[in-house]
């Protein structure tokens, strides 16, 4: 590595503006006489989207892999294999020139409604970090960067070039910004990736909270900070955030202000410096690695139909999957020749081959006859020439396979979708063949939640392919046909109905604005604390075998929160074929000062079984598995107390449990003010202590003053929960006839015995 410090010295304020904006859409300014090199990024996260010519932004690119998006990844909840998918994108990306793919996306699933979650793994944040974590680590494994994006809060298309997100403390650190720390601290990113929109009223490639103070000072992040394409609004500001380069370029207007900037000393150079230091670090690393050759496109093309096998979740079925042999099959569906594999936008990738379900399922087939029907337009018209022609070939089939694809202009990056259906030809497709075919199985290519009510009772299974990259079609041949035994598990929760959803009362926002409303209940939180049955439940995914759950076991029934504790479960497969079992960890905190949702997923782990075979799943829980952000300490806060682990095949499928007691082991400040409340001092044990002396007597005093509850001459209250809710000066005041002193002053004095 160069001397990173010695080459800033040497540069230009010329060169060093220049360097923190982009030279073209895709590359950085090199520096001739310093023989500082470019750094060429691509777009990810599920393929290189490799432009050849730098200066374009959406031209056609060189083909690569297209593995299947992150819901589909989210879906497979192996760490494992999306390492191995990290490495081989790294291996197209130095075969095509790229130091920096830009991805993973972990922002949050607020709502299945945003267009682009196709390209986000999970609405909860302990999974989304855990498998970008290992992707990451894959790719950055051979030498290649990657750019953790949309950093933050991004959580929808309508209107996110200005979209203000106004998000509670709270939410924001234990729902919005936790999957970012975890990659950060895990696995390092090269980059990080600014968003485009607001948080609490300032744009993100200006927030210094968020760019210095939490990324780099809180969390430790030694990368550079790069801007989503076209977010930055005032360089100079920007730079005094912690964005470190902006992009695309070039931008000579850009740089301008930045120079002028620090001559004119509104922009200290030190500033610029760090960027400068952050950039050229990134810019050497990448270069260290050596560029060009070819790849395994054959063994990429494989690896993608295994990780497609992976994530994809069966989600309903009545016993008719695997098939077996069926001899007349009705195919239905235009997605079964043209293969609905990955979203519009950015991640547009250009494959290296595309395998069409229909010719994979008739070489799992054999002699089986398949018969064709599109079932449904391309548009969004209706024709019921195209349903009457194929309930007529489901009537003379064995079976029915209905592939069915949500259109791209109901769903793709830049825009949301206007509601959770498929198209009403899709609908009255699937009821039409349904009707008369009850042996039919619905296989689902979309992004993100679909509503079913009005069509699942009539099906037989329902398989959830997502868009599952250029290989997938081979995948659903091998689920269908019991080749692999399906093992996803759902990274989001279907709901019902689209009311149901937790952001439905403040989404997408209005005037500039969204409010996150439902605070911390977003997916199963929400639907867990309402007591709303979803359609199918976050962690959902069935398998062609059957797994058991037993003797669950902890390392410690009492442990300190800086020790965490260990879980064990026996999970044996007790059906007639081998297959994968998602173990999910739930933590329920019994009682916490602040409110928390009934559980939170805190610990996970796939495995294999043999029929008859028990295996030992051992899960980790540490620290942050039992902490919470207090608003008021400003900190991850835990507790002593109780916590129930919860052992689910999925959150609404807890197979076992085991309670254990929590100590912290944390000292923290009294949070006592002169406007606490009764209950307040009663509940902090620094102020009780110096407060119940007294309490007593001030009860007394309130009941005569304003009378009891059934008392002669009341007036109709339980003093008692008045008084508590309310703060003590107020109380005070009421009875300052009888006080030694103000109110205001015993109040202070009290504080001051609490405070010191």
């Amino acid at each position: 590595m160069k001397d990173i410090a010695s080459l800033v010295s040497q540069m230009t304020l010329e060169e060093k503006a220049a360097l923190v904006t982009g030279a073209s859409a895709w590359t950085t300014t090199p520096v001739e006489r310093l023989d500082i090199p470019e750094l060429l990024m691509s777009d990810g996260p599920h393929g290189v989207r490799r432009v050849p010519d730098v200066h374009a932004l959406g031209a056609p690119s060189l083909p690569a892999t297209c593995f299947p998006t992150a819901a589909l990844l989210a879906s497979t909840w192996d760490r494992e294999l999306l390492y191995a998918m990290g490495q081989a994108l790294a291996e197209e990306a130095i075969a095509l020139g790229v130091g920096v793919l830009l991805g993973p996306g972990v922002n949050m699933k607020r709502t299945p409604l945003c267009g682009r979650n196709f390209e986000y793994f999970s609405e909860d944040p302990f999974l989304a970090g855990e498998l970008a974590a290992s992707l990451v680590q894959g790719v950055q494994s051979k030498g290649v960067g990657t750019s953790l994006k949309h950093y933050a809060a991004n959580n929808q298309e309508t209107q996110r070039m200005r979209i203000d997100a106004v998000v509670d403390e709270r939410a924001l650190r234990e729902i919005y910004l936790p999957a970012f720390e975890r990659v950060v601290k895990q696995a390092r990113p090269w980059t990080v990736m600014c968003a485009y929109n607001k948080l609490n009223g300032t744009y993100c490639s200006e927030h210094p909270q968020l760019l210095t103070q939490i990324l780099k000072e809180e969390w430790g992040f030694e990368g550079l900070v790069v801007s989503d394409w076209g977010a930055v609004h005032d360089r100079v500001k920007a730079l005094q955030a912690g964005l470190d380069l902006e992009m695309p370029g070039p931008r000579p207007h850009r740089t301008q202000a930045v120079i002028d900037a620090v001559k004119s000393g509104k922009l200290d150079e030190a500033v610029l410096d760090e960027a400068v230091r952050r950039v050229l670090q990134i810019v050497f690393r990448a270069a260290e690695t050596p560029k060009g050759g070819s790849f395994d496109v054959a063994g990429h093309h494989a690896l993608a139909r295994r990780v497609a096998a992976e994530g994809m979740v069966l989600l309903k079925n009545n016993g008719i999957l695997p098939l077996i042999h069926p001899q007349r099959i009705a195919v239905i569906g235009r997605a079964a020749k043209e293969p609905h594999f990955q979203g519009g936008g950015s991640s547009h990738i250009n494959p290296t081959q595309v395998d069409s379900p229909f010719d994979e399922l008739q070489a799992r087939a054999g002699d089986a006859v398949l018969t064709y029907c599109p079932g449904y337009p391309a548009d969004d018209s209706f024709d019921q020439a195209l349903i009457d022609e194929a309930v007529t070939a489901a009537q003379a089939a064995e079976v029915a396979l209905l592939y069915i694809a949500l259109p791209s202009y109901k769903e793709s990056e830049g825009y949301d979708r206007a509601d959770l259906d498929l198209t009403r030809q899709q609908v009255a497709l699937i009821q039409a063949v349904s009707a008369v075919q009850p042996r039919c199985v619905v296989i689902l290519h979309n992004g993100s939640a679909v509503v079913m009510s009005e069509w699942i009772e009539g099906v037989a299974a329902v398989l959830e392919a997502w868009m599952m990259g250029q290989a997938g079609g081979g995948a659903i041949a091998d689920i269908l046909y019991g080749v692999v035994n399906p093992s996803g598990k759902l990274a989001e929760t279907f709901p019902v109905r689209l009311v149901d959803t937790p952001a439905h009362l403040n989404f997408p926002g209005e005037n500039g604005q969204v409010r996150y409303g439902e605070g911390l209940y977003i997916g199963y939180r929400y639907y867990d604390a309402k007591q709303v049955a979803p359609l199918f439940p976050f962690g959902h995914g069935l398998s062609y075998t059957t797994f058991a759950y037993s003797n669950v076991r902890v390392s410690a029934s009492t442990f300190r929160d800086v020790d965490g504790v260990t879980l064990s479960v026996d999970v044996t497969n007790t059906g007639r074929r081998a297959g994968k079992e998602v173990v999910q960890v739930y933590v329920r905190d019994r009682r916490c000062s602040l409110q928390r949702p009934p559980k939170e997923l805190k610990g996970f782990a796939k495995v294999e079984l043999q029929p008859g075979e028990t295996k030992t799943v051992t899960i980790p829980l540490d620290f942050r598995a039992f902490a919470f952000w207090h608003p008021g300490h400003k900190q991850w806060v835990t507790e002593d107390g109780e916590f129930d682990l919860l052992i689910g095949a999925s959150s609404a499928d807890i197979r076992a449990q085991a309670t254990v007691t929590l100590q912290s082991t944390l000292q923290l400040p009294s949070l006592l003010n002169r406007e606490s409340t009764v209950r307040e001092w009663l509940e902090d044990p620094r102020g009780r202590a110096v407060f119940e002396p007294f309490f007593q007597q001030m009860m007394a005093q309130m009941r005569a003053a304003m009378g009891g509850g059934e008392e002669e001459g009341g007036i109709g209250m339980d003093m008692t929960g008045f008084i508590m809710e309310t703060p003590l000066v107020s109380i005070l005041g009421f009875q300052e006839a009888m006080l030694p002193a103000p109110a205001e002053a015993i109040v202070a004095d009290l504080l001051q015995k609490v405070h010191g």
